[in-house]
């Protein structure tokens, strides 16, 4: 294999698998920057995912030969209201974290943690109450193979226009929004505050149980949307778990250091570290090591640990994050 070759298929596997991290990560970061920790995602993702999918396998075409002559228009709506049903879906499903934690003033990890337990039980259940198993199984392959003259351009062509999917641009969309609506207008600044110091942004009439409900409600529509690009980019049938992305995005955000661009290569590095895991096949120097593929496909937790002890002291969560706020208390 060329070395280009493999260098373009090497950053395109880790787009796929960066991508769901990255706005995962960054609605985790958005959550937890209001004052509450949300370790839900992982089940997040899941109800996102299976609703996504279960959408799309019922409006997609239903042969295979009709689903393979989709235009790229035509694949792009489809992931996108896939994508925005599963964000619904996560949304909906982060509401309970959300009454349980700020309006029940509960334990914001065990909220979280109940979430966890219940999502991939009833995507399974109702899998099997539906489809007779738990696959979610459909036919459209999202990927388009090049978008239009943009992927002639040298080099950037190739890397961003050829074999992606519209979930790539989505990313780097959300992760703009977060970053502007944060650091560039007073809602973002008055969010952030109530991860800081909820009583000292209450006495200038923030409304601190509104922000933090909303917040974790954005959390769950990334989380949702995130599982919904996590399962379409990871093959074509959902079967009800999305292999730890939850907990790996919580990583990528606390490597990140709750900065979204510092995300975004949180993000990037463990995609590569995925990919790798996945990829080392292809990678000739590694694949004539002759090493077992178990310690390959330890890579990503491995590299998780070691980033994770690395980082801990230079990492800042936002003071109030996990504290149940009440305003007799201080």
């Amino acid at each position: 294999m060329i070395f280009s070759e493999l260098i373009y298929n090497l950053t395109h596997s880790t787009f796929e698998t960066m991508i769901p991290l990255l706005i995962v990560a960054v609605g985790a970061m958005i959550c937890e920057k209001s004052g509450v920790t949300n370790i839900a995602l992982e089940g997040i993702m899941i109800i996102g995912a299976f609703v996504g999918v279960w959408f799309v396998k019922a409006v997609e075409p239903q042969t295979l030969i009709l689903a393979a002559q989709q235009t790229n228009l035509e694949k792009s709506i489809l992931f996108l209201e896939g994508a925005l049903i599963g964000g619904i879906a996560g949304m909906l499903f982060s509401w309970l974290h959300a009454y349980a934690s700020i309006s029940m003033k509960a334990d914001q990890t065990i909220s979280a943690t109940a979430l966890n337990l219940i999502a991939p039980a009833l995507a399974v259940f109702i899998a099997r109450s539906v489809f007779g198993g738990k696959q979610i199984a459909f036919k459209t392959s999202f990927k388009m193979q090049e978008v239009g003259s943009l992927a002639n351009i040298p080099v950037i062509g190739d890397l961003f226009f050829k074999s992606v999917n519209v979930g790539l641009y989505v990313g780097i969309v959300v992760l703009l929004i977060a970053w502007i609506f944060l650091y560039k207008t007073k809602t973002g600044l008055r969010l952030m505050a109530c991860g800081e110091n909820p009583h000292a942004a209450d006495s200038l009439g923030v409304n601190i149980f509104r922000v933090r409900y909303g917040a974790v409600l954005a959390s769950g529509f990334l989380g949702g949307m995130g599982g919904f690009i996590f399962a379409v980019s990871a093959g074509k049938e959902f079967d009800g778990t999305v292999l730890g992305y939850g907990f790996l995005a919580i990583a990528v955000l606390i490597f990140g250091n709750w900065k979204p661009f510092r995300v975004l290569f949180a993000a990037f590095f463990f995609g590569l570290m995925k990919t790798i895991s996945a990829s080392y096949s292809a990678i000739p120097f590694l694949n004539d090591m002759e090493i077992s593929p178990h310690l390959y496909k330890m890579i990503p937790y491995v590299a998780t640990l070691i980033v994770l002890v690395a980082s801990s002291k230079a990492s800042h969560a936002p003071k109030a994050a996990g504290k149940i706020y009440d305003k007799g208390t201080r």
